[in-house]
């Protein structure tokens, strides 16, 4: 079945472009666009896709209160940012919000296809310039509070360890599994326990909880 792809953004003729570019692959069908965030939450109510093309400044509603309304309700989709904006402030609150990823509209295409597979493969999709800004971002606040940002009451595991580093790493849940020599359902027990444990409300947030406190490189 191919993907199903919702696209919110104001901007009709850059909807339509998008339109035209990801109905040339058989693997994805747009279902709808929306002008705002309110309309696009209407429409999702109506007809559940599996990935959200979001973009952030929008009237009536904008991107990113729409995106907490529809990961409160609708945990399961998968909403990618699709903005202008590359500062690391706008990154890291999507993220928190529970966006599965961030892409600048300048993107290739081809990238763009990359990413929505990826999502739904992967649970998150961030491309080098993203993963640059955010550690550029986190380092930064980090030297100006001058003290570790790893919050001390949280304990992981080795286990949990291993398991957050193969997710930072874009391993696939069977992919984890057979390097660690364990069950499907158990590397995904590990990875419920981190969200509880780390308050992130997928595995993007996992991704940034791991680069804020240093556990892992990428």
């Amino acid at each position: 079945m191919p993907v199903k792809v919702a696209i919110a953004d104001d901007h009709v003729l850059f909807r339509k472009g998008l339109v035209t570019i990801l109905e040339l692959d058989d693997n994805i069908e747009v279902v709808y666009g929306a002008d705002n965030g309110k309309e696009l939450i209407d429409k999702v109510d109506a007809q559940t896709p599996d990935v959200i093309l979001m973009d952030l400044k929008m009237p009536v509603m904008d991107g990113m209160e729409a995106t907490k309304i529809i990961k409160a309700k609708y945990p399961e989709v998968k909403v990618l940012i699709l903005s202008m904006y590359d500062e690391e402030k706008f990154i890291i609150h999507c993220l928190e919000l529970g966006a599965n990823g961030y892409l600048l509209k300048n993107t290739d295409p081809d990238e763009l296809v990359h990413a929505i597979g990826t999502v739904m493969a992967k649970d998150f999709y961030f491309n080098n310039h993203i993963s640059t800004v955010m550690l550029k971002g986190l380092n930064q606040k980090k030297r100006a509070k001058g003290k570790p940002q790893f919050e001390n009451s949280i304990e992981l595991t080795k286990r949990e360890q291993e398991v957050l580093e193969l997710i930072c790493k874009e391993l696939t849940t069977p992919e984890m599994a057979e390097k660690l020599f364990i069950s499907n359902r158990t590397v995904e027990g590990h990875r419920k326990n981190l969200l509880e444990k780390t308050g992130a409300k997928n595995t993007a947030g996992l991704v940034v909880f791991a680069l804020k406190n240093e556990l892992v490189e990428i």
